[in-house]
């Protein structure tokens, strides 16, 4: 019918790639993940999961979220008002490094169950959202230019490509989310950690960092090994 809206089937399902393509989007993601240069770039990826992490807990535990800012050495500052105690200043400092392979283990059930529009149009909502509270230039660069990334795809390329894509951008996140425990422990024993997730953590909880960067690795490792199972439809 003329002047009709193309019909999105964004709850319906979708095939999922061959066997082959999956294992190489995740060898395409271990690649811009494993080496420190393309790393420096990718991370930024990351600290978009990791600061919108901290912002949806705040948020979802009562706090009034400020902004969040981004900037170009990875770093990134989420700031919300609220109880500086209690349980949702826990969570809220608790979902930074635990946000991007929780979200790439969701992202997995998705695929897994072949929801592959679903996937992208969620991931393009939660960076839309995210914008609104995106407070310097760099941030909004970053966040606008990651939107553009999965408004395109859903809107412009073939079903195969959006599942290609869609599987690379999970492993990414299931893979990307291990690594900056890893830092965070280097940084630690280096004593260059200055303020971080885990040393807020000590402070509110009076449990050792070391105590809450294991909890850090056991999200993330459990979350890839579960998620990758899902991925290759093991």
């Amino acid at each position: 019918m003329p002047g009709k809206m193309p019909d999105l089937h964004v709850f319906g399902t979708q095939a999922a790639p061959a066997q082959w393509l999956v294992v190489v989007t995740g060898i395409a993601a271990l690649a811009v993940v494993v080496p420190h240069g393309v790393w420096r770039l990718s991370r930024n990826a990351i600290t978009i999961a990791h600061e919108g992490g901290h912002g949806l807990v705040a948020l979802l535990t009562g706090r009034r979220l400020d902004g969040i800012r981004l900037h170009s050495d990875t770093s990134g500052l989420t700031v919300s008002r609220g109880r500086p105690t209690g349980l949702g200043m826990i969570l809220t400092a608790a979902a930074g490094y635990t946000a991007p392979p929780l979200l790439g283990l969701g992202g997995a059930y998705l695929l897994a169950a072949h929801h592959v529009t679903l996937l992208l149009w969620l991931a393009t909502a939660l960076l839309i959202a995210m914008l609104v509270m995106i407070r310097n230039a760099y941030g909004v660069l970053t966040v606008v230019l990651s939107g553009a990334a999965f408004l395109l795809v859903s809107w412009l390329t073939s079903p195969d490509v959006q599942s290609v894509f869609a599987y690379a951008v999970v492993w990414f996140l299931l893979l990307g989310g291990v690594r900056p425990a890893f830092e965070l422990q280097g940084k630690r024993r280096r004593h260059n950690s200055g303020d971080s997730d885990a040393d807020q953590l000590a402070r509110l909880t009076h449990v050792p960092p070391a105590l809450w960067l294991f909890m850090f690795h056991a999200v993330s490792v459990c979350s890839l090994i579960g998620g990758g199972r899902w991925l290759l439809g093991l």
